[in-house]
């Protein structure tokens, strides 16, 4: 027969089993709205339906093309900011920046020439350019044809930067963004996740060992 503190002691321990039991049960259960929080941090809710958008085409990879991208880029953002800063109607914005296609193009050519370039550029707009998929921030932008002004500078075979022109969303920079095809394994692992299930299974050894399950 067991002794009485034996007894005891061994349905201490049952009680404390069961506590930690349910202990990590609830620990496991995803937080309410949180089930699907990937997912939605994936969809692109920042940019509305209607909207337009600029993207520029380097040359090419090479350092000094980029720099005349990006002082392109600048000089052709100041300017349409303006244009568009106190519009609030789409159609608006649509045909102020059609009009002044011709301006646009203007612009990239002064900044062509004042950095001693001879290159080719074309200036387009349309409801059909093609963009690709881009990891911008907790937010994934899928490839497709979007509403954009393009503008591609020489053989444009360089890596490309694009914003929003309206509603002025420039400021977010989504030229930064990642290609999700460049995206490697450890930036789309949650590694938070699996240090709890490491945890998981260590407080369960430990369980083991203590009831000499092991």
């Amino acid at each position: 027969m067991s002794k009485p503190n034996e007894s005891g002691a061994m349905m201490m321990k049952k009680l404390v089993f069961f506590v930690f039991i349910f202990f990590i049960i609830f620990l496991s259960m995803p937080a309410k709205g949180q089930g699907n929080q990937t997912e939605e941090q994936l969809d692109y809710q920042v940019i509305p339906d209607e909207a337009i958008r600029l993207r520029i085409l380097a040359n090419s990879d090479q350092d000094d093309d980029q720099q005349i991208k990006r002082i392109v880029r600048d000089n052709v953002n100041e300017e349409i900011n303006e244009w568009v800063a106190d519009l609030t109607d789409i159609d608006e914005a649509r045909q102020l920046i059609e009009n002044n296609i011709p301006e646009i193009k203007d612009i990239v050519k002064e900044t062509l020439a004042n950095e001693g370039e001879e290159r080719d550029f074309d200036v387009e707009y349309g409801s059909n350019v093609s963009f690709p998929t881009k990891l911008y921030g907790e937010y994934l932008y899928p490839a497709g044809e979007y509403e954009a002004v393009l503008i591609t500078l020489g053989e444009g075979k360089g890596a490309n930067w694009w914003c929003v022109l309206f509603p002025p969303l420039c400021f977010l920079d989504f030229g930064d963004g990642a290609s999700v095809a460049e995206a490697s394994d450890e930036e789309i692992e949650e590694p938070e996740e699996n240090q709890e299930e490491e945890e998981e299974v260590e407080v369960k050894f430990f369980l083991f060992d203590w009831f000499g399950w092991s």
